[in-house]
Formats: C-alpha cells, sequence, structure tokens
C-alpha cells in the first residue's frame, strides 16, 4: 500500500467557528436541504456521530455514485479540526483502499476563514496521481463549499 499527500489552504468569507458548525457539526441536516439535486441524505449508520462514527451519504439518482460511508476519526470543537477517511464507495474504486481528510478552520486576516486540509490517499499497489488529477476531482466539493458559504452568507442566522 502506498500513501499520496495533497494539501491545500482554502479561503472563505465567513468565520472559521461558523464553517466548521455548518461543514462538520450540522452537515448532516444542511447539506441534503440546501443541495437537494445532489445529496439525498446523510446517516449515521454507527456510532453516535462523533470520532468513531460511520457516516453514510446518499447521493441523489444520476449521480455517477451512488453513496460512500465516511468514518470520523476526530470532531476537535475547540480547535476547529476534524478527521475522516472515506472507506467505502465507487469514487474508491479497486485502486485505493480510503481517502483521509485532516481538515482545521483557522481565521484569515480579513475576518473569515481559512480552512488547512491534508488528503492522503491510500493506494492499493502502485497508483500514481498528479496534482492536476486530484484539482480536478476536489472541484466538485470545493463547489458545493463555495455554495454553502454562499448560502451561509445569504442565511446570516444558520450556524451562529
Amino acid at each position: 500500500m502506498g500513501v499520496i499527500t495533497f494539501e491545500s489552504n482554502d479561503t472563505y468569507s465567513v468565520p472559521p467557528a461558523r464553517m466548521f458548525k455548518a461543514l462538520v457539526l450540522e452537515s448532516d441536516q444542511l447539506f441534503p436541504k440546501i443541495f437537494p439535486d445532489a445529496i439525498k441524505n446523510i446517516d449515521v449508520v454507527e456510532g453516535d456521530g462523533g470520532a468513531g462514527s460511520i457516516k453514510k451519504i446518499t447521493f441523489a439518482e444520476g449521480g455517477q455514485v451512488n453513496d460512500v460511508k465516511h468514518k470520523i476519526e476526530e470532531v476537535d470543537k475547540v480547535n476547529l479540526k476534524t478527521s475522516y477517511s472515506i472507506i467505502e464507495g465507487a469514487i474508491l474504486a479497486d485502486k485505493l483502499e480510503k481517502i483521509s481528510y485532516d481538515n482545521q478552520w483557522v481565521p484569515s486576516p480579513d475576518g473569515g476563514s481559512i480552512c488547512k486540509t491534508i488528503c492522503k490517499l491510500y493506494t492499493k499497489g502502485e497508483l500514481d496521481v498528479t496534482e492536476e488529477q486530484f484539482n480536478a476531482g476536489k472541484e466538485k466539493s470545493a463547489a458545493m463549499v463555495k455554495a454553502l458559504e454562499a448560502y451561509l452568507l445569504a442565511n446570516p442566522d444558520v450556524c451562529n
């Protein structure tokens, strides 16, 4: 098994605590509401939703992937940090064992936030993934986070 690591820093206009709350603590309810054409539901299938839990994300019909399972490894509400892995789903195909993410939200100088992300692809055998390929795959989730940011800006009472 090999490990391929990518790092990124993404900036948002929304403060870090609010982004963390929306993306980590309240995503199970928010995402199906905000993105009904993309996400059907998010269910905790094992655990209480915190560290050690497994969540199943079921996507809307017609997509390339039906569902994925995430294992939550860490939820640090004080340091606005989360770690989770995609452990099951067509996105892994037969080439990846799992995809792990470590995210931490920190304040940006303009009052918004920066999400510092470390993504690790755990491969089955030899696999070469370029940064261009990784970024192409990242675009869809980045678009959803930007849409969530716009939703939060338009709805200042959500996730405060």
